[in-house]
């Protein structure tokens, strides 16, 4: 991509811009008049000869001259454009007016705005925040905007990307942890075990086993070798399977999967491993906005907005 950053371009570009707008001018002055056409008898013939399909004619005369004026009208305003704005490869214009500059100024009107509304909230506990029906409604609307693409309208996610509705966490449903998850992102990686399990005969009996953990069907016989060679997920998931929030693996030991509980899936989960990641928004929102969103985010497991929270504090 650096090639694109060189001073050529620049030329390049604005070069083409303005040598196209100086072909449409070159066009519109070479049809601005006509050749008069005599006919045998010595008059001005009113067609050019050319016939389409049978009786389509095309007549011998000049573009309506409005239409010319119009034209000519539009090139000068696609230089006096280029003089005033961007458009000529880096020269930035008269004006000085830039996308992101603009961008800059709604974001600062935007905080001015409705900076006040957020910092009301900021230095509220997160479950007083979610029951409060206003920071509830905000909550929704920064979910919906930013979460929903992965997580879904509903937060109940999809394959590969959690549930937000219910009680299973992998790093934590705190309010904090879900706030610090949100403002510095998570990187989830489950690391291939296929070479460290072996065959793919003790792989199966791994996912026989992982599949027993959590109550669904599994070959008896298959589970018992499984067993053994689970030592080596023991590190993050836990002897039983019960997870480790600190290390964000999941638990085993229920029936919430990120990917599918087939047998087919677990055994491609465990062969291949599996890497996901939740971006940080901290820096793109800012924590005034993240507090509310998290506070949001812990309501829909928590139910925290049909009821309101009081604290020995508020009492």
């Amino acid at each position: 991509m650096a090639d694109f950053f060189n001073e050529f371009w620049h030329w390049y570009i604005a070069v083409i811009t303005v040598l196209a707008i100086l072909g449409c001018g070159i066009l519109l002055w070479s049809q601005s008049s006509y050749r008069v056409k005599l006919g045998a008898d010595g008059t001005p013939e009113k067609t050019t000869g050319h016939v389409w399909d049978e009786d389509l004619t095309e007549l011998n005369t000049p573009m309506p001259r409005w239409w010319i004026v119009l034209f000519w009208l539009t090139i000068v305003f696609g230089f006096a454009y280029l003089a005033l704005y961007p458009g000529l490869g880096s020269y930035a214009g008269k004006l000085g007016w830039n996308s992101s500059g603009e961008y800059q100024a709604e974001l600062k009107q935007a905080k001015a705005d409705f900076g006040p509304l957020f910092a009301k909230y900021a230095n509220q506990d997160l479950k007083l925040v979610a029951a409060d029906p206003q920071a509830h409604a905000i909550g929704e609307r920064l979910f919906l905007t930013y979460c929903a693409q992965c997580h879904g309208s509903d937060a109940r996610g999809s394959k590969g990307f959690p549930n937000l509705a219910d009680r299973d966490w992998l790093h934590g449903g705190e309010p904090s942890t879900i706030k610090q998850t949100i403002m510095q992102g998570r990187v989830g990686v489950m690391p291939p075990m296929g070479a460290a399990l072996g065959s793919d005969k003790d792989i199966e009996s791994v996912a026989h086993y992982v599949r027993d953990l959590s109550g669904l069907p599994a070959d008896p016989i298959k589970v018992a070798f499984g067993k053994s060679k689970f030592g080596a997920c023991v590190a993050c998931h836990g002897a039983k399977g019960e997870g480790n929030h600190a290390m964000g693996a999941p638990k085993l030991a229920d029936k919430v999967w990120l990917y599918g509980g087939s047998l087919d899936t677990v055994m491609e989960t465990i062969r291949k491993g599996r890497t996901n990641t939740m971006p940080a928004f901290g820096d793109f929102l800012g924590e005034e906005k993240v507090h509310v969103l998290a506070a949001y985010v812990w309501s829909l497991s928590n139910g925290a907005a049909s009821k309101p929270i009081v604290t020995a504090d508020a009492k």
